[in-house]
């Protein structure tokens, strides 16, 4: 084998190189999603999933596979004006990817109603910005 040209500055296109996150940055993630839902704007909730993101409601069986599923079930968990707590987290972090999982509760503004759950964050780091996926 022989190198003809070599320029060490420029890296093969589909190289993925890693994005470093903490594990307090992983924690730090349900701050930007529970801010998305203190908008009540289903949009900008969806817009915190990954493209094949998937999200398993804890208030529904209904499994959303994909970004119009996501936003709609959020036009209606919306309306009960939802905040969220991490009362337990443990994460794991990979490359370009990281989970967070526990027990969350839920106040809703609109009735006062608490919903204590299990979750699992699973994020991967897509367009320059960490995602749900």
């Amino acid at each position: 084998w022989k190198i003809n040209h070599h320029h060490s500055s420029i890296l093969p296109e589909g190289i993925v190189t890693a994005e470093p996150i903490t594990k307090d940055e992983v924690r730090d993630l349900f701050q930007l999603w529970n801010g998305a839902l203190a908008t009540l704007n289903p949009k900008k909730v969806a817009d915190r999933y990954s493209k094949r993101g998937v999200l398993l409601p804890t208030v529904s069986d209904v499994p959303r596979t994909d970004y119009p599923g996501i936003q709609d079930y959020f036009t209606n968990f919306l309306k009960l004006k939802p905040q969220g707590e991490i009362l337990e987290s443990n994460v794991i972090v990979g490359t370009n990817w990281a989970q967070d999982a526990g027990i969350y509760e839920f106040t809703m503004g609109a009735t006062g109603a608490k919903v204590k759950g299990r979750y699992t964050f699973v994020y991967v780091f897509e367009d320059a910005e960490w995602k749900l996926s």
